[in-house]
């Protein structure tokens, strides 16, 4: 595996958990952006990743990529820290980041709308080899006012999201289709919904297969989640889920 890169932001509160942040699919961790300028002013020191293939990381074979091997690129960071993480994922990285929880002693574990644990495997689908783009995600159109998939983020905001964008591994989102199973979590976990998130609305967590809070950020969509500063900054996430009483 090549050079894993993770922006820091320093908190002035240095003896709490820290948080890694952890991005959706064909995406990468500059998303992050005001999330962590927010987390900082509450006083969490946060680092947002680049999973291999993303961003400024490195990869081998991003085609050949798999959900495993993304859990470990997490495991890598968190080994690197003072103190066990709690984590905060985003679609595709709110389910990397369960899968990453007990193998770094997380302390707690926030899901944004995403992708489900499944309870059993389809071994009927097939993992492919390859990449894609975010134009499977909808994303056909580089011009700022033609995102319809961001309507409540400002320009700033669609300007983040553009530049966060990249390939994805075909095998990773395969892997996703034919189920991830996580039978339990022994951490606090909180999933984070968008009541104008289309794609991952709050039903489509009603049968989990462990134990979860749930939070709905009103008019946030699926990319508002991260980005939109006027709904998803309004609370903090990560006190939200809480802490385990050992921290």
């Amino acid at each position: 595996m090549g050079m894993l890169r993770a922006l820091t932001l320093l908190a002035g509160d240095r003896d709490g958990p820290p948080v890694i942040l952890v991005h959706g699919a064909a995406s990468s961790g500059r998303g992050w952006t005001f999330s962590q300028h927010e987390l900082a002013r509450r006083r969490w020191t946060s680092h947002a990743i680049d999973l291999r293939g993303h961003g400024a990381s490195e990869v081998g074979d991003l085609g050949t990529t798999s959900m495993a091997d993304y859990a470990d690129d997490i495991v890598t960071l968190a080994r690197t820290l003072r103190r066990p993480p709690i984590l905060i994922g985003w679609s595709m990285g709110g389910l990397v980041a369960m899968m990453a929880a007990a193998m770094c002693d997380a302390q707690a574990c926030v899901g944004l709308a995403p992708s489900t644990a499944a309870r059993s495997r389809d071994r009927s689908i097939p993992l492919r080899a390859g990449v894609f783009g975010a134009e499977e995600h909808g994303i056909v159109d580089r011009d700022l006012d033609r995102q319809p998939s961001m309507a409540d983020l400002d320009r700033d905001e669609r300007v983040v999201a553009l530049e966060s964008l990249g390939l994805e591994s075909r095998m990773a989102r395969d892997e996703r289709k034919a189920g991830i199973v996580i039978a339990s979590l022994p951490w606090p976990v909180l999933i984070v919904t968008g009541s104008a998130d289309t794609q991952w609305p709050r039903p489509r967590y009603a049968d989990l297969p462990f134990a979860a809070d749930h939070v709905e950020m009103s008019g946030a969509s699926h990319w508002g989640l991260v980005l939109n500063r006027r709904v998803y900054l309004r609370s903090d996430p990560s006190s939200a889920a809480g802490s385990r009483s050992d921290s």
